[in-house]
């Protein structure tokens, strides 16, 4: 990991970053994701040609664990009732009729399972995203809250952008990076085109890693993904990307190989840009099934949970092709 003191200050980095703060007002609290309106909806819809449905939730509670980010627990499900409280001398209640149940509670991180991050999830030199003060965090999120993204909803048109199959890897290998050129290259090697306003839907494969290491996947943790540059930020905006999705558990590389800074583009994109982050997807299926069909582009809706005050929400996002 690199050395914080050696790092410079994010604010530094992107002093003349492009900002889309106050473009859709100064209460707007959703960001790129105003990009996505019945327009997108109705066109994302005519993708729809076979009916193919794919879930893209990875497992809370998966046998061979649960991949988060390093410092948070993985999710904890606890059976409250269940028939063995009937067999125990009636401990199970007693309703009229007869009837048995089971129940149970899940002890979690929101941002601990394929989540949406808040717009307000991360910032720097004490302001959130669209310039609220960093303050209306404390005790949880009064601006930017992961609420108006699971009020809104996302709904539009995603690509598929196969990186791992592109490389010609199973998965991509730590502190990998690539940039929205190779973004662009991926799409035409594909045959798909890449279109403003799309939904940004990255296969890196890197989670498989996990699966197949154990805790020895976090030793010198630095994930793969995209790398920050003035030119990737500036291309972003221009593309009017409404929401990055990737099977990463951050979305980016994990620190800057130029300048050693952690999670660049949370800022550059999310915080600056207002581009709604979402990590921890499955995209086996789905990947799959682009490679055989080379159908690239699909219908995309996902909810997260409506929490208040939250920083960020589990999510089963639905792919439909």
């Amino acid at each position: 990991m690199p050395e914080e003191s050696t790092a410079p200050a994010v604010g530094e980095v992107l002093k003349d970053a492009p900002s889309n703060w106050g473009k859709w007002g100064d209460d707007d609290e959703v960001g790129a994701l105003n990009y996505l309106g019945p327009e997108q909806v109705v066109a994302a819809a005519g993708l729809i040609s076979a009916g193919k449905v794919f879930t893209i939730q990875r497992l809370i509670g998966d046998p061979k664990g649960d991949p988060v980010w390093p410092g948070r627990s993985p999710a904890e499900r606890t059976q409250i009732l269940d028939e063995g409280d009937w067999d125990e001398g009636g401990k199970g209640p007693s309703f009229p009729g007869g009837l048995h149940y089971a129940d149970d509670k899940i002890n979690a991180f929101l941002q601990g399972s394929t989540q949406y991050d808040a717009l307000g999830h991360v910032w720097y030199d004490g302001l959130l995203w669209n310039g609220y003060d960093a303050r209306t965090t404390i005790g949880g999120l009064d601006k930017a809250s992961v609420q108006p993204i699971a009020e809104k909803g996302v709904v539009g048109r995603a690509v598929l952008l196969d990186m791992a199959r592109f490389r010609g890897k199973p998965y991509l290998d730590s502190a990998e990076t690539f940039t929205h050129t190779d973004l662009e290259e991926c799409a035409r090697s594909q045959g798909v085109e890449l279109r403003k306003r799309d939904i940004l839907v990255i296969r890196t494969n890197y989670l498989q890693r996990f699966f197949e290491l154990g805790d020895a996947f976090y030793e010198g943790f630095c994930e793969p993904g995209l790398v920050y540059s003035p030119e990737l930020v500036q291309w972003f905006a221009d593309m009017e990307i409404p929401n990055l999705v990737t099977d990463t558990i951050a979305n980016e590389v994990t620190f800057d190989p130029n300048n050693g800074v952690a999670l660049m583009l949370h800022n550059a994109l999310m915080r600056n840009l207002g581009v709604t982050l979402t990590e921890i997807v499955d995209l086996e299926e789905l990947a799959a099934d682009c490679a055989e069909d080379s159908r690239y582009e699909f219908f995309y809706a996902a909810a997260p949970l409506k929490v208040a005050k939250g920083s960020g929400s589990p999510v089963n996002p639905i792919a439909i092709k």
